[in-house]
């Protein structure tokens, strides 16, 4: 199995763009995650991390009381891939996202960019840094997860390690019904700042390698004036990231095992939205033995 030193090389020399040092305790969370083989906590499986792939790629919360974090994860030390993304408002004679038909004109979260009032209609994938997380749709039988029911917020900071380069970038869209339900897509900017031309609208970064880290809570989320939303490049958008980025990331602890407060015997839980790392106001918002501290359900 690969840990984060053995792809060091391979990856970087893909990379033409010098991203974030990778901080100690993110690089032991890494080696952590890959050497533990799967999620104790999982919030939801069943995903793919190419259509192609198996279905066993999710969501996991192993850390969400300790660190405030979800991330996602396959098993046998697998994370997940990189797809590119090109939703919502296209750059100026850049639209095509090289002949991809799979496109959509907007971003869930459209109305809220557009509702900071900073001249931005929509995210722009050739020039915001974003993560596609969760997974919507009516088709019977998809497999669904919604980020919020875990205090994951929209719009909200995610941070991307791809190789030896940590980039921070928002939480801008979700996965709709169109296909498997997958997991592991990026804004094209923010797959070229990790591996520049080998990633397209039509290539994707295969390998398994890639650590998406969201936090949860209010204070994970810019707002109208902690990020540059008129950015005219990716730089720029992605170094307005940079100040709340690093207060988040030292809520990881030293990496740790995976699983929190009590990583091999993760509570059960019947009543989905209420189950540990959930949002709350009171005990009874919370499934079973769960109590609400600091307005999340935990042990």
């Amino acid at each position: 199995m690969k840990t984060f030193s053995s792809i060091l090389l391979m990856t970087v020399l893909a990379s033409p763009v010098l991203g974030r040092q990778v901080p100690q305790n993110v690089r032991d969370l890494y080696n952590s995650v890959r050497a533990q083989g799967s999620c104790n906590n999982e919030l939801k499986g069943g995903f793919y991390s190419q259509e192609n792939d198996s279905k066993n790629f999710g969501y996991c919360g192993d850390h969400l009381s300790d660190y405030n974090i979800l991330y996602l994860q396959g098993r046998n030390g697998e994370l997940v891939n990189m797809d590119i993304d090109c939703d919502g408002a296209l750059g100026d004679g850049d639209g095509s996202c090289d002949s991809s038909g799979d496109t959509q004109g907007q971003t869930t979260f459209q109305e809220q960019v557009e509702g900071y009032g900073k001249g931005v209609k929509d995210l722009n994938a050739y020039v915001h840094s974003y993560v596609v997380l969760g997974n919507d749709g009516s088709k019977d039988g998809y497999i669904t997860f919604k980020p919020e029911q875990y205090g994951v917020d929209p719009l909200s900071i995610v941070a991307v390690v791809c190789g030896d380069n940590m980039f921070y970038a928002v939480w801008g869209d979700t996965n709709g019904d169109d296909g498997p339900p997958l997991v592991g897509e990026v804004s094209d900017s923010l797959g070229r700042a990790c591996y520049g031309d080998a990633v397209n609208g039509n290539e994707a970064h295969d390998q398994n390698d890639i650590l998406y880290i969201a936090f949860t809570g209010g204070d994970a989320v810019p707002g109208a004036d902690g990020a540059q939303w008129d950015a005219d490049s990716f730089d720029s958008f992605e170094a307005s990231l940079g100040s709340l980025g690093d207060r988040l990331v030292q809520r990881i602890i030293g990496g740790g095992g995976g699983g929190g407060n009590n990583p091999g015997n993760p509570p059960s839980c019947s009543w989905e939205g209420h189950c540990q790392g959930a949002r709350c106001s009171s005990d009874d918002d919370c499934d079973g033995e769960l109590q609400c501290q600091s307005g999340k359900c935990s042990q």
